[in-house]
């Protein structure tokens, strides 16, 4: 069964539940330490501000005090001991530049010049953007000229912060798979269980572990698998109890119409009975084919299989023919086999006359045999629909032109029950070509 298309949104994002689910989580990680980070850096933004403002402040004042009382030879000694992270003192013009850019700048700019007063009136332009540089000039008592050069900047992040940071993404990464793998695994066991659910119902029981929400469906799935064991059970019972039970009347039904004298009536009584027996045979063989799954696997050689077959058909009149052998043993069921690759061959001679066999092998190791014919072949509409129990393309049910409509359905459901899977097409030139395609070893 294939899944829908996704529409809209959806089609952008991941198809299986634990993709998303990593996606979410992963998401919702990047975007809550992205915040984390960004908190971070304004926080030490702000205090790096805050300290560069408090120490300009405490400072300046006395710094530029000091420089204007020595004398100007012993000023350059002097000049590194003022030095700090942010800010240093040059003595002389210092670099021209720009307009101040930065609301920062200019409030640099007028707390310098809060601070030291008219007596040492301030001017400041922007040297750098990348990374902001600023000057703020002005001019000592004796008319010597200094430039205070500010790059203001937030505290460098230690080394050991990002691998710590790396950790704990990873950590918590870690722990998102084994939430998601902890919630999904039960789900996919329950959908392979449910996918690969035998006709028959007879399935192994699948584990109840896990939350109990999980818990809880897959005891409802073996609950399920069970109750369904039991109809088909059932099933089987009452349509077998059926045709025993009308075997015997019908027999006796037919003994007293054969003991009759003969005349046209008697022969369309006979007719009539001998239909009521196949359909009760039939009827009785499609619930059969359900359980073809309860015969124990065998190793098959599948060309000696087929020849034997096609043999028999041959012994009989049948011209049914081998046109190609697959060289590889394979694992089946062979009774159930036999009655699959049975059914459509004589669908194929019923039809056509005539029937091929040919097994191939494909390149992922899965082992196709098909039967083709020269018939009337199906239209493209119908192909699905001649594989339903008693569907027929001919209306009637007289069994010279077709039957009750379940030889299909029998090939149908016995291949399901073996884990095959079987498929109509049309032949080129026309015909059909019905293919039984066994799972790879």
């Amino acid at each position: 069964m294939s899944a829908s298309e996704p529409t809209g949104w959806s089609r952008l994002l991941p198809r299986t539940i634990s993709s998303r689910l990593y996606l979410i989580l992963f998401t919702g990680l990047l975007v809550a330490h992205g915040l984390s980070f960004g908190m971070l850096f304004y926080e030490r933004y702000e205090s790096a501000t805050s300290m560069m403002m408090g120490n300009l402040e405490k400072d300046v004042s006395t710094s530029i005090a000091m420089l204007d009382r020595l004398p100007a030879a012993e000023r350059p000694p002097w000049i590194p001991k003022f030095e700090r992270r942010t800010y240093r003192y040059i003595l002389g013009p210092g670099q021209q530049g720009g307009e101040l850019e930065t609301e920062q700048a200019r409030e640099i700019t007028r707390l310098i010049g809060r601070v030291l007063g008219d007596r040492y009136p301030v001017r400041g332009n922007t040297t750098s953007m990348l990374p902001e540089r600023l000057q703020v000039h002005l001019a000592l008592s004796d008319g010597a000229p200094v430039t205070i050069e500010l790059t203001p900047s937030v505290m460098p992040v230690a080394r050991w912060l990002p691998y710590v940071l790396a950790a704990q993404l990873i950590l918590l990464l870690a722990c998102a798979w084994l939430a998601v793998r902890q919630i999904t695994r039960p789900l996919a066991q329950l959908a392979d269980a449910a996918d690969s659910l035998s006709p028959t119902g007879g399935g192994p029981p699948l584990p109840t572990g896990g939350p109990t929400e999980v818990a809880k469906a897959v005891s409802a799935f073996n609950a399920m698998q069970d109750r369904i064991a039991l109809h088909l059970k059932e099933r089987l019972q009452i349509l077998s109890a059926i045709s025993h039970d009308l075997q015997t009347p019908i027999t006796r039904l037919k003994l007293r119409v054969e003991a009759m004298d003969e005349s046209p009536t008697t022969a369309k009584l006979v007719a009539d009975i001998d239909e009521m027996q196949h359909l009760v045979r039939d009827g009785v063989a499609y619930a059969r084919s359900a359980h073809g799954g309860v015969e124990p696997a065998l190793k098959v050689d599948l060309d000696a299989f087929l020849d034997s077959l096609v043999w028999d058909y041959q012994d009989t009149g049948k011209s049914v023919s081998v046109t190609a052998h697959a060289g590889v043993p394979v694992t089946t069921r062979p009774r159930a086999l036999r009655r699959v690759v049975g059914n459509l061959i004589d669908n194929a001679v019923k039809y056509a006359g005539a029937a091929e066999v040919a097994a191939t092998v494909d390149a992922d190791g899965t082992v196709a045999i098909s039967v083709l014919d020269r018939g009337p072949g199906i239209a493209d509409a119908e192909l699905e629909s001649v594989m339903e129990p008693f569907y027929r393309l001919e209306a009637s049910r007289n069994r010279d032109t077709g039957g009750a409509g379940l030889g299909l359905a029998i090939a149908q459901q016995l291949a399901i029950a073996i884990g095959a899977r079987l498929q109509l097409r049309g032949r080129d030139g026309g015909g059909l070509v019905a293919t039984i395609t066994l799972p790879a070893a």
